[in-house]
């Protein structure tokens, strides 16, 4: 199992610093966490936003090599240090296209359009404003593409290749928002959820990323 000391990774917290936790963890990689809040001030300190200048977390150093965003974060391990024994990126273009597709699409309308939606006015609503309406069509919009994601994985225990992939972390990630909304998910992406939520690597990220939950 490939090692990588010089990899630190900032923010803890939330599902988006948990995608690349997971992966890092799937590689068996060695890091440095900083946990640092989304909403502490941690993020607007000078020397944060040296490192980083959105003031967003997750964000990683590979080195001398700086990333932000949970997706290109995950993406860049996984092309970096995955292998036939962990996570592999796709093999030809038609898979990694298959993939983008699934990625995108868990992205654009599970986590911005809807789950992260109702995290601004929910969780959130004391910076956002309180907004019942955006609640309620945020939520019968997630609903809506987890039957689609139910659909598809009737049968299936990954999304695409029968192994764990970026897609995969996405979506789970993902469930697990809609479980904290108290979403009452499909019965496979119940199976789903719970098949991925046992794998050692996932347990570990979560403790790291989730500490006061233990």
């Amino acid at each position: 199992m490939q090692k990588h000391s010089a990899i630190q990774f900032w923010g803890a917290g939330t599902m988006r610093t948990f995608r690349p936790l997971w992966a890092a963890e799937e590689m068996g990689l060695q890091y440095t966490l900083h946990p640092i809040g989304p909403r502490t001030g941690e993020t607007q300190t000078n020397e944060y936003t040296q490192l980083n200048p959105k003031q967003k977390v997750p964000y990683m150093q590979d080195g001398a090599f700086g990333l932000s965003e949970s997706v290109a974060i995950s993406r860049y391990l996984i092309q970096r240090y995955g292998s036939d024994q962990t996570l592999s990126p796709m093999q030809s273009l038609e898979s990694s296209a298959k993939e983008d597709e699934w990625v995108a699409y868990v992205y654009g309308e599970l986590d911005e359009t809807s789950l992260y939606v109702m995290r601004r006015h929910g969780d959130l609503a004391h910076i956002y404003g309180e907004s019942p309406a955006a609640m309620v069509a945020a939520k019968a919009y997630a609903q809506k593409h987890l039957a689609v994601c139910a659909e598809y994985l009737q049968d299936k225990d990954f999304l695409l290749n029968q192994r764990l992939g970026l897609a995969d972390i996405m979506l789970v990630s993902c469930l697990d928002w809609a479980v904290h909304y108290q979403f009452e998910l499909p019965e496979s992406l119940q199976c789903y959820r719970q098949l991925h939520r046992q794998r050692a690597a996932y347990r570990r990220a979560y403790a790291v990323n989730y500490p006061k939950t233990l």
